[in-house]
């Protein structure tokens, strides 16, 4: 399964803007800008926690934000902003990073010293 989304305006749900989201088993991809672009992945094996918020104004245009706190270096928070059926993307996140951890043998652990959560991969 696949999700394309576009970032919209709160106002309305309009989706006048240059970013779009694209979701599927594997990875979540963020392309943003017109003149210059910005391509950002993030492996859905490294998805450790969803978190799905919605202001007054989101909720009242159906829209939500949708934060996914992972393991990746250059976004340690990713957010996947005003978007249409965020609950549907939401639980679709967390069935399918789930199942990505399992597909790797990918172990999460927490460095108790640290408090940050870190991945172990078996395969490599």
């Amino acid at each position: 399964m696949e999700y394309q989304e576009r970032k919209r305006w709160v106002f309305f749900g309009l989706p006048f803007t240059f970013t779009k989201y694209t979701i599927n088993d594997d990875l979540i991809t963020i392309d943003s800008g017109l003149f210059a672009t910005k391509e950002n992945d993030c492996y859905m094996y490294k998805v450790q926690d969803v978190e799905l918020q919605a202001s007054f104004m989101e909720r009242i245009f159906g829209l939500g934000t949708i934060v996914c706190y992972t393991g990746d270096t250059t976004h340690p928070t990713l957010l996947v902003e005003h978007i249409k059926k965020s609950k549907e993307i939401k639980d679709y996140i967390l069935k399918a990073s789930e199942e990505a951890r399992r597909k790797r043998r990918t172990l999460n652990t927490l460095d108790i010293g640290s408090g940050q959560m870190s991945d172990v991969d078996f395969d490599e």
